[in-house]
């Protein structure tokens, strides 16, 4: 799960020195997934679109903080491959979801 390992990598290492980076990584993580869960329980597939759109928003800041993180030498070269797999993966199915959403409003 993306957040519990945003999670676990925030918490290790020269992060607990970085607590401004890792607090915004963590919230970016947490926001995808509460943008999905508050989307699907709104009124129709207009705001849950708006909610989805808003989540992928959130995979876009996360993983900006990634390559930061990786370039500033927080995470290895492996965690960072897998991290933005990862957020690239979940910004691929809200995508996809936006889309089925948007024709659903058809």
């Amino acid at each position: 799960m993306l957040a519990r390992d945003i999670y676990a990598v925030t918490q290790a290492r020269e992060f607990g020195r970085d607590f401004a980076l890792a607090r915004q990584m963590q919230r970016a993580a947490v926001s995808i997934m509460a943008n999905i869960a508050e989307g699907f329980d709104r009124e129709g597939p207009a705001e849950f679109h708006r909610f989805v759109t808003i989540a992928r928003g959130s995979c876009a800041e996360l993983l900006s903080h990634v390559y930061l993180a990786n370039d500033i030498g927080y995470i290895s070269a492996d965690e960072f491959n897998r991290l933005s797999a990862q957020i690239r993966h979940a910004s691929k199915v809200l995508r996809a979801l936006r889309a089925s959403l948007e024709r659903a409003k058809s």
